[in-house]
């Protein structure tokens, strides 16, 4: 039986330490779910179609790893794409307890969907989107914050 993760997320942009979560997930679980929350009260720096377009084409030939636009409970997108788990990247003990909050919400919602925290990698724990975003905004390059071979100027 497949074991399927989503990894939901705003993913405004998708980071290098976005990334470095879906490598480590898909040590666990043979499918990663790309959940891409459509927020539409939230004016982001891309659209939502240009942040699925973006992770299609970070992954583009990984049958592994799919990225799908979502509104609604994270709960219920899990449930809809078979996931028996939700993937939460933790960079710092904020992120933790903002995450255990979330993980028992979830738990008491969907008992049979489990939340795994996995670490955020030390050589990019600290990016963070909305870092991304503040660097943009001030006419920086952010290729160091972006994955391997994507950039950003081709989704804004």
């Amino acid at each position: 039986m497949e074991r399927t993760a989503i990894f939901p997320g705003s993913f405004d942009p998708f980071t290098r330490g976005h990334a470095a979560l879906v490598d480590e997930a898909l040590n666990l679980f043979d499918r990663v779910v790309i959940g891409i929350g459509n927020n539409t009260s939230k004016l982001g720096l891309l659209t939502v179609v240009n942040r699925k377009r973006l992770i299609d084409d970070l992954y583009a030939g990984n049958p592994r790893v799919e990225a799908h636009i979502y509104t609604g409970l994270t709960g219920e997108f899990a449930e809809k794409v078979g996931a028996c788990a939700i993937i939460r990247g933790v960079r710092n003990t904020t992120d933790f307890e903002y995450e255990r909050t979330m993980e028992s919400t979830n738990h008491r919602i969907y008992p049979d969907i489990t939340t795994v925290m996995l670490f955020t990698p030390s050589p990019v724990a600290d990016i963070s989107s909305s870092t991304v975003r503040e660097v943009l905004s001030f006419g920086r390059s952010v290729e160091e914050f972006m994955p391997e071979g994507i950039d950003i100027n081709k989704y804004l």
